[in-house]
This record gives C-alpha cells, structure tokens and sequence, in this order.
C-alpha cells in the first residue's frame, strides 16, 4: 500500500520548471474538488478526495475517521500520512488526536488500497441474521451472535457479523459497539448513530453496562457464589497464538475481577459439570475462560483452556460453552438471549446433582 509523498501536488497540478515549454499532451484526470457527504462511501482512492463532516461523525478523531474509510491501511501508515501532510481539515494541518465537527471539509490525498471484493451475503443467510435480532430502536441493534462467526473480518475471514448485517439491512451506518469472540454466542450491541457509540462506549468504560454470561464448566463450583479476583496476563507461545494466564507476579498482568453464581450443578456420562452465570467486573481477553480454568472449571469445549476439550466431543460438546445472556444498561430494558439449542440440549441430558 502507497501513498503520496509530503509534497504531493494536487492531482491534475503539474509542477512546471522555469523556461520550460507548454505541455501539449493529455493531462491526468483533475480530481473533483467538489465534497462529498462523509456517509457515502469513497468510490475512487486514486485521486484527491474531498469528505465534509455529518452529524455522525462529529468529534470523532481524524485516526478514527481514516481508519473506518481506508480499510486495509496499517494505523501506522495512518499516522504517517497524517505526519506527511497528505490529510488535512479545513485546509489545514492536523495531528492524529484532533476531532472533527460537523462541516469540517477533510482532504485525503491519493492512497493505493489493496482491493477485495465485498463479501457475498446470500438472501437466505441475510435473513437468518435479521431473525436473530432481539431488541432494537433509533440507535441501537443487538443481535443474538451465532457461535463460530466473527464480528468482524480479518485474520483469514472474508467477513463478520458487522459486514454483514450492512448488507442485510442496507444502512450506511453500523457500527460495533464491542466485540465478542467468534466461538462465543450472544449479545452483541450494534450502533445505528454515531451517537449511541459514543454514548455506550462511554458507559462501558463508566463500567456502568453489566454483562451476564453463562457457561458450561467441567467439574463443580463449591461455593454458590464468589468473585474471582485475580489478575491476567497476555503472552504469546512459541508458535505464535496469544493466550492469557493468572500471573500474581508479573508487573505487567491487569487487574481482573469476575463475579460467578452456580446455577446448576450436575452429571452428564458420569462427568461432574456446572452451569454457571458469570458477569466480567472488568474486561480482559478471555477473561471469563481463564479465571474459571484458575479455579479447576474450565469451559467444556475450550480448546484454549481446558486441557481435556478433545475428550468433551464424546459428552456431545461441539462447540465452546459460553454464552452472553444478558445486557443490563441504564435507560433501557433489560436485554436477554436464551441459551443457545446445543447447550440446551447439553443440560436436558444431563442429570442434576
């Protein structure tokens, strides 16, 4: 992916030497400096692209804003076009950090993209995914995610959840309020306004948003309730995957609490299981996988965490049992997802303690 050098002239400015004689050849297509809507998408990453600022971009950062429309470009390569002054607002320089307002005018200079082509969401799965909306209003969309399929795309998959329901529904704006793993089913908060992001995403940082997971553990939780409060560590094993440990002693770990409350507790073949709620105090990676897995209750079907998921396939576990239940967030209803078929097929096999 290329770019621009700092001095780049416009396109269709030639940048003439002294004495030199007219240019009587075809001169490259001038760009239109005319703006277009900041909503719409850029049709043309080859020429010089004018976008004015709406309503559902206000205060938004100038990174952010990049990153959402160049797709494919590195944050790096972001910051360097930035630094090269191949973007400015109004005209002027700007830095990563400034926010933009409504009208702002943003100049992006000529940038080579690498192409895909958009994914093909037949009609059939399109439909399937608008069913599995459980609540919904001017600003907000929350989807009951189905096990298997990621949020997004990237990282080998063509496209995710938000790609999808784009296509779907056919709006121009959605956006991930957050994310949850591919092997996870559940709620997921979408945004209809730039707005709602901005509001969620505040309360979720304001910790004032209270997510419920349940899951299906190996072996029985002792007490009925308790909270975990251990911290994690992200690390990385020599074949390259990321994991998350319990480390007490390193100075990078991050504190990490998770409350948990014993539904169930029964036998399925013979093999002690749980069906536990857990609400994440705070959110780290895997978290929920790995504070259960330090107490001895690693999640049926975690391949990450639980050293014996190869043999869960003949307790008919086919998938990672863990479920975002429910969504309790000021000012709205509370939002629930019933446990998936899978899992509750799972229970109805398995008998109580």
């Amino acid at each position: 992916m290329t770019t621009g050098t700092q001095n780049r002239p416009e396109r269709g400015t030639a940048q003439t030497p002294p004495n030199a004689q007219p240019n009587t050849q075809a001169k490259p297509q001038t760009a239109h400096k005319t703006p277009q809507s900041a909503d719409d998408a850029i049709s043309n990453f080859a020429q010089v692209n004018y976008l004015t600022i709406t309503r559902q971009q206000h205060d938004q950062r100038i990174d952010n804003f990049l990153l959402a429309r160049l797709k494919g470009l590195p944050r790096a390569h972001i910051y360097q076009m930035i630094r090269a002054d191949e973007v400015r607002i109004n005209g002027k320089r700007c830095k990563p950090h400034d926010r933009l307002q409504r009208g702002d005018v943003v100049r992006i200079a000529p940038v080579r993209l690498a192409t895909r082509a958009a994914p093909v969401i037949g009609q059939a799965f399109a439909d399937s995914l608008l069913t599995r909306v459980v609540y919904e209003d001017d600003g907000l969309l929350v989807l009951n995610k189905p096990a298997g399929m990621a949020v997004h795309g990237g990282s080998g998959e063509s496209f995710g959840v938000i790609e999808a329901m784009r296509v779907a529904t056919g709006k121009k704006y959605l956006e991930l309020v957050h994310r949850i793993d591919k092997d996870t089913s559940g709620l997921l908060m979408i945004a209809k306004k730039r707005s709602t992001l901005k509001h969620l995403q505040q309360a979720l940082r304001e910790k004032t948003i209270q997510k419920t997971y349940l899951c299906l553990t190996q072996g029985w939780l002792d007490t009925d309730c308790t909270l975990i409060d251990q911290p994690l560590l992200k690390f990385t094993l020599p074949n390259g995957e990321r994991r998350v440990r319990v480390d007490t002693k390193s100075d990078d770990s991050k504190p990490a609490q998770t409350r948990v409350r014993c539904r169930q507790r029964m036998t399925l073949h013979g093999h002690k299981i749980s069906l536990i709620e857990a609400q994440p105090l705070t959110g780290r990676t895997h978290q929920i996988r790995v504070h259960l897995a330090s107490l001895g209750l690693p999640l049926l079907g975690d391949d990450k965490y639980n050293r014996h998921a190869a043999d869960n396939a003949a307790l008919g576990v086919r998938r990672l049992c863990l479920h975002a239940y429910q969504l309790d967030i000021d000012g709205y209803p509370t939002i629930q997802a019933d446990l998936p078929e899978d899992m509750q097929t799972l229970l109805a096999h398995a008998q109580n303690s």
